[in-house]
């Protein structure tokens, strides 16, 4: 039996404010054609296929295509929910959708009843552990002495083994978790799942599986032959810089027989650019950046006016914007340090001189001194503050 390892889609997610649905469907159409292509019976899909609880319409349009052309191109779905999924929402129709391929295992109270599927050798059992939330899950189990994510995934393996062993020698397991697991690397797109400072699990939990499809983190791992994070499909913080790709597994009579990792394409690669705004604007050498992705960092000792605006007009797709000056800025100041002895155009010029390290032009001063000249004439009548 083939297997293609797949995870964190979170489809409907966007990147810096920029929407990456139809990104997200080139990549997940891609899958699809490496089913086909290299003769995949089965995708697992280990939690987080969308990016929020409640999906929009055309995050959901854009999933569910991507499931169907799965399907079509001829392999079965094993899906399990993740900590952006609602399981419930998820969930929903399983038993209907199971009858046409779709098979989700999406409830506590399933983690102990497999997915079985065929091949020449015999069945292979399909445990699908949705992301257990320590506290709730903890009761769900039964376990109310169970402590952290290590706590309910050992009791969640606990069923699992005891099932498996119930069906007898020859039967091969392949088991799907959404958590993170202790040798795992995370990325800056990853949401906490940590639970009063501890939220990595043993990979030992897991020992006796033949494949153990992770989600949670972004990053393709290898954590032990029979261990691995396939990442996401696409990268979703400019710390990802490792390529995304899946993992096709190979059971044979015995078990684990091989994996191979195979790359995805690219929609549109990131990069990330440093200097003063004028200098980023005209050098050549960054060309091969106008289809990127881009984060950029100016350097500029005064902060640029409309600098994203005038980034676009060459890089259409800059959508990230820091300014750290050359030579740093000066040490902050407490508010009480900040305001003490200064009189209050003096406190509203260091404000706009910190803002943007320059200080304010004779016009702007002259603005600030009207306002604030209004702001004195004003009558303010004290019952409609409190209000």
């Amino acid at each position: 039996m083939r297997l293609l390892h797949t995870s964190d889609w979170h489809v409907g997610r966007t990147f810096h404010g920029t929407d990456l649905l139809a990104d997200q469907d080139t990549v997940l159409a891609h899958l699809a054609e490496l089913v086909e292509r290299l003769s995949v019976d089965v995708v697992v899909v280990a939690g987080d296929v969308y990016d929020r609880a409640v999906p929009s319409a055309e995050a959901v349009r854009v999933a569910t295509t991507a499931l169907r052309r799965l399907r079509e191109a001829g392999a079965e779905l094993v899906i399990t929910p993740g900590n952006h999924d609602s399981a419930a929402r998820l969930g929903a129709f399983a038993d209907f959708a199971e009858a046409g391929g779709l098979h989700l295992r999406t409830t506590i109270d399933a983690i102990d009843r497999p997915v079985l599927l065929e091949d020449a050798h015999g069945p292979v059992a399909f445990y699908g552990i949705p992301y257990l939330e320590p506290d709730p899950a903890r009761l769900a189990l039964g376990v109310p002495e169970a402590r952290g994510h290590t706590g309910v995934l050992t009791e969640a393996m606990r069923r699992v083994r005891e099932d498996l062993a119930t069906r007898g020698p020859g039967v091969r397991s392949v088991v799907l978790a959404h958590a993170f697991v202790t040798g795992g690397v995370g990325s800056e797109s990853e949401r906490t799942i940590a639970v009063g400072g501890v939220e990595q699990v043993p990979g030992c939990v897991f020992d006796g599986m033949d494949y153990v499809a992770l989600g949670h983190l972004h990053g393709p791992q290898r954590l032990a032959d029979h261990l691995r994070y396939s990442g996401s499909p696409l990268a979703y913080s400019f710390s990802e810089t490792t390529r995304k790709s899946v993992w096709v597994v190979d059971l044979d009579d015995r078990g684990l027989a091989g994996v191979d990792r195979v790359e995805l394409p690219v929609p549109r690669p990131l990069a990330t650019l440093r200097g003063r705004l004028d200098e980023l604007l005209e050098d050549p050498e960054h060309d091969d950046l106008h289809e990127c992705y881009l984060s950029v960092t100016l350097t500029d000792p005064v902060r640029p006016v409309e600098a994203m605006r005038r980034l676009r007009a060459r890089f259409p797709h800059a959508v990230h914007l820091d300014w750290e000056p050359e030579g740093g800025a000066g040490a902050a100041l407490r508010y009480s340090e900040a305001v003490r002895g200064r009189t209050d155009l003096e406190i509203a010029e260091n404000f706009l001189t910190d803002c943007r390290g320059a200080e304010p032009t004779e016009r702007e001063r002259a603005l600030l001194v009207e306002a604030l000249e209004a702001a004195g004439r004003a009558d303010v009548d004290p019952e409609e503050v409190l209000r």
